[in-house]
């Protein structure tokens, strides 16, 4: 059995994202643990959003969570060709159409992609308000099983074809024509592989009145085995992330803002070290004494500048809305999320999934 399938049937049966707190007045498993799942954003660190846990010192709790993406996007000029082309049907984009895209005017890039992200995580709790956390990740590349559920949904709606139906489906394409790059793949450039470690550590004793509470984190992410394509930058990252959370009777609320030092990359196309902010509103219901209910949100900014392109889409803001549910069985979290790009939709992912189960060890 292939790898990735291997890790898909275990995350699915055995693991999933923790996101568990014990409020005073409710259980609150706070925000979706949703990592951004863009083209290639497991080679930077990503600070994970905050949880609201509380467990006791000296405790050890097991998180693991399965995010799967898939991406089609495209400058306008390539989706016009495209789109002239559904006419004579699907074809595995070769050559020839590369290209063509190469002789269109101006800065252009094709990306058809999906992949597989595996986050097992092991958070351990050394002193009150002190604990720290160890992520190791593999990633795998497909070409695009989840393809034919979005045309369809697509032309069910009457939403635009994007050219797609011009071009063979489950195909891996990565095509860059950028002021920074020239980049093509007409396959998998890699099936995948274990990415770099990261390691934080975490505060919550600083007091707020009232049902609010306020966490910090420090992380980095760290080159153990060097560059490798589209497995890590060889470069070393660092973040750190404060979170306001706001535990009620019923309701939770929750700000997280996060800043990290991206080394950069010189593949697949070259981005410059830069510090990138992102911002996440999360809102959480408890529906039952099980079971409750998220919604966030995520904005980030892009990791293009105009010395890459020139293009709006690649160099606007990355927003995606996230919606999940979380139940618990005695000491057993299960967790689904579903994850859609909004307002800038060739940047980021257009639809990515996230599930998996976490043990949290009683109080």
């Amino acid at each position: 059995m292939k790898w990735h399938r291997l890790t898909t049937l275990t995350a699915l049966c055995v693991l999933a994202p923790l996101s568990t707190a014990m409020a005073q007045e409710g259980t609150f498993y706070g925000l979706l643990r949703s990592r951004d799942l863009s083209p290639f954003g497991n080679l930077r660190l990503d600070m994970r959003p905050a949880h609201a846990v509380n467990i006791e010192t000296g405790q050890w709790v097991f998180e693991t969570e399965l995010g799967y993406q898939n991406t089609w996007a495209l400058s306008p000029a390539v989706e016009d060709y495209l789109v002239g082309l559904e006419s004579t049907g699907r074809r595995r984009i070769g050559p020839a159409e590369v290209q063509a895209i190469q002789d269109l005017p101006g800065e252009n890039y094709l990306l058809d992609l999906e992949s597989a992200t595996l986050d097992v995580t092991l958070h351990y709790k050394f002193a009150d308000h002190w604990s720290a956390y160890a992520i190791l990740t593999a990633i795998s590349y497909q070409g695009g099983f989840l393809d034919d559920s979005i045309e369809h949904f697509h032309q069910t709606f009457g939403f635009s074809s994007f050219g797609r139906p011009a071009a063979a489906k489950n195909q891996a394409l990565l095509i860059y024509d950028l002021k920074g790059a020239n980049v093509v793949f007409l396959e998998k450039p890699t099936e995948g592989g274990v990415t770099d470690p990261t390691f934080g550590l975490r505060y919550t004793g600083l007091g707020l009145p009232g049902k609010w509470h306020l966490s910090i984190e420090a992380a980095v992410k760290v080159p153990l085995q060097g560059e490798r394509l589209l497995l890590s930058t060889g470069r070393t990252d660092y973040g750190m992330q404060a979170s306001l959370q706001h535990l009620g009777r019923k309701h939770a609320f929750y700000i997280d803002a996060a800043a990290v030092y991206y080394g950069g990359t010189p593949e697949p196309a070259p981005q410059q070290s830069q510090v990138i902010p992102t911002l996440i509103l999360g809102y959480e219901y408890r529906l039952t004494d099980r079971t409750n209910l998220n919604a966030q949100a995520y904005a980030s900014t892009s990791v293009y500048s105009h010395r890459e392109t020139d293009l709006d889409e690649l160099l606007a803001t990355k927003y995606q809305y996230s919606l999940g549910v979380r139940h618990r069985r005695e000491n057993w979290l299960y967790s689904f999320a579903f994850n859609e790009n909004v307002q800038n939709i060739n940047n980021t992912p257009d639809v990515g999934f996230q599930i998996g189960v976490a043990y949290i060890p009683p109080r």
